[in-house]
């Protein structure tokens, strides 16, 4: 039995068959939802159920919580309808615009600019026209099934020849995937992979000023917007903030500079939470959200795409809204939910 959804308030209407989820069929059939992790773990997907029934499975409450959920809202990533729904999101223009592709990749290199993050290239299938927004992400499929999702660090004009995405893989020791790239991948290695997912991206019909906030691996898509406003060559001010513990975990801080130095509308600020006595770092420190508002301290006209740990996330959204008067429809965010996260480890 197919289900009929209908979304508001731009009443697009798609079809969801018996046990898929709402994302899952909206990605699908090319519905621009927005999501994040399609793992119930960072609220991206968040939307409101006006009609109709659905089930959830397994979501953690931060991302969804019961009186959230009492109040009608719904995570459409896990939601599975018992009824024709009518449902009111925010529909992303541009998402959903290319075809999702499971497709072979090939490992042309592997560096290690910091000792715990891999910086690969995967080329891409000659046959297959991959094509993806700034800032979106593939899902690398193991041989047991399971998953690990990479942004793209590279954007789409910039994928050299022979045609390769640019992923930066952070090593969480005991990890599945992770343990694997940093101990036995190797240059030619095939990988299988999906995509593109997401609707972190940059909105190219606005005006406004950007702030780009990072930490971490965190950087990857947010290098990737950064090229693509390069590339359109927008005027609008863009302030990017990266934020790591220590210096060497600024993995492309010499990239982040050169390319501020090329692009008048851009300022770079680094800001590292825990400087090593020997990095005799004369920066910012403190948390990276808090160095913005320190600095911007009315948001009410600014732009922000946060990408990186969940708490950061979570608290520069809080943070942004409450003490800068940013508007909440003008939060992107990409949390970066590592398998720990998403089983509320």
């Amino acid at each position: 039995m197919n289900f009929q959804i209908t979304v508001q308030p731009s009443g697009r209407e798609f079809a969801v068959e018996r046990d898929e989820t709402l994302l899952g069929a909206a990605i699908r059939q090319g519905i621009g939802l927005p999501y994040g992790c399609k793992d119930g773990a960072c609220g991206s997907c968040k939307s409101k159920l006006l009609e109709g029934r659905v089930i959830h499975g397994a979501h953690q409450a931060k991302a969804l919580s019961a009186e959230e959920e009492a109040q009608g809202l719904v995570l459409t990533c896990c939601a599975t309808p018992q009824t024709d729904c009518v449902l009111e999101a925010r529909t992303v223009p541009g998402a959903g615009e290319f075809p999702v592709l499971k497709l072979p990749s090939r490992v042309i290199s592997i560096e290690k600019p910091a000792p715990d993050v891999a910086v690969i290239r995967m080329q891409l299938a000659a046959n297959q026209n991959f094509q993806f927004h700034a800032g979106q992400y593939v899902e690398f499929i193991l041989r047991d099934g399971a998953r690990r999702s990479y942004s793209m660090a590279n954007a789409p004009h910039n994928l050299g020849t022979p045609a390769a995405i640019e992923l930066h893989i952070r090593h969480m020791p005991g990890g599945k995937f992770t343990d694997h790239v940093f101990g036995a991948l190797k240059e030619k290695d095939i990988l299988r992979m999906e995509g593109p997912f997401g609707s972190f991206f940059l909105r190219e019909d606005s005006d406004k000023p950007i702030v780009l906030l990072a930490s971490g691996t965190g950087f990857a898509p947010i290098k990737a917007i950064l090229e693509r406003i390069q590339h359109l060559g927008l005027t609008r001010p863009v302030h990017l903030y990266w934020g790591c513990r220590s210096q060497s975990d600024l993995y492309l801080h010499d990239w982040a500079a050169q390319t501020a130095a090329a692009m008048p509308t851009l300022r770079y600020v680094p800001v590292l939470s825990e400087p090593k006595a020997e990095d005799a770092w004369t920066g910012r420190t403190g948390f990276v959200h808090q160095a913005v508002l320190a600095d911007l301290p009315d948001l009410a006209g600014f732009q922000v795409y946060a990408c990186g740990a969940p708490i950061m996330v979570e608290s520069a959204k809080r943070d942004f809204s409450a003490q800068g008067g940013l508007p909440a429809d003008e939060f992107y965010a990409d949390a970066f939910t590592s398998e720990a996260d998403k089983h509320g480890a």
